[in-house]
């Protein structure tokens, strides 16, 4: 046999082997690794932050990557129009992160990242009963990786509840600093500006916040008027409260329109919102703040 046959019969054999190594790994080692590394209690992607990225991570007991922890304040603008009248069971619906979302690893979220949802049900008004949108948040886009999120409802206003939170409360006169304006957030809380305090509307020396750029950070505070939560399973760093006070809940310049479900309870993550009209419509460009179950 020549010296070059030897050398193509080697390269054969070893090449098979290679295949049959790689179709083994691929086909019974991988599956069961990534069987045994999927420890999140609902079999889900956490979402781990690395920097300023956040991707999908299969998390385990002892892992200690930083992840979206229950409790986080997600404030987010409404992209898409709801309405009784048009929208379908499964219709997709989005809406934007408007400001930096801090994570207790020292991370964050980043403004601009996308929430996206879908309609669950639509039931229309009949004798005794309201007309009901039932929908529900279950993604994260950001960094270019999706995701899977569980949240409910805190807090909603409409589109024009957003502007007059961004809008000072005194006129603006010759050589005034538009951004050094007092405004007042949706829910009562004064904000001094941005770079100053933001107080409550009771208190000015009550200090639960400081007003940034594009947003408030700030500590969620109960409410106890309508049994709204402070913070909750020990996530009490500042969050990201966007144009809501800090103890924002429920819902505000909104007539008509009431949340029957929040979505912290079964179903967990389907929230309800339901109207005394028989069609009712939120338009986009409403606030909402959602909390990561």
């Amino acid at each position: 046999m020549s010296n070059l046959t030897k050398i193509t019969t080697t390269y054969l054999v070893i090449k098979q082997v290679s295949l049959a190594l790689v179709t083994f790994f691929w086909t019974a080692v991988l599956p069961a690794s990534a069987n045994s590394g999927q420890t999140h209690p609902q079999g889900a992607a956490y979402a781990v932050l690395v920097g300023h990225s956040v991707v999908a991570h299969s998390s385990s007991p002892d892992d200690k990557s930083p992840v979206i922890p229950p409790g986080t304040i997600l404030p987010v603008r409404l992209n898409s129009t709801i309405s009784s009248a048009k929208c379908k069971t499964g219709q997709v619906i989005t809406g934007r992160i408007m400001q930096d979302v801090p994570l207790s690893s020292g991370g964050a979220i980043k403004e601009g990242s996308k929430v996206v949802g879908h309609i669950v049900e639509v039931t229309q008004s009949s004798a005794g009963t309201s007309t009901r949108i039932s929908l529900q948040f279950d993604k994260l886009i950001s960094a270019g990786q999706t995701i899977p999120v569980l949240t409910n409802l805190r807090a909603i206003t409409g589109f024009m509840g957003v502007r007059h939170a961004q809008t000072p409360s005194v006129g603006m006169a010759e050589g005034d600093n538009f951004y050094a304006l007092t405004t007042v957030q949706v829910g009562g809380d004064v904000v001094y500006g941005v770079g100053g305090p933001v107080t409550t509307a009771e208190d000015p020396n009550d200090v639960v916040g400081k007003a940034l750029t594009h947003g408030v950070l700030g500590q969620v505070r109960a409410n106890d008027s309508v049994k709204c939560r402070g913070p909750i399973d020990g996530n009490d760093h500042p969050q990201a409260l966007w144009v809501f006070s800090s103890d924002a809940c429920g819902v505000y310049d909104l007539e008509h329109i009431s949340i029957a479900h929040s979505g912290r309870s079964d179903p967990a993550g389907v929230i309800v919102l339901a109207s005394d009209t028989a069609n009712f419509k939120l338009q986009a460009g409403a606030g909402m703040l959602l909390r990561v179950n």
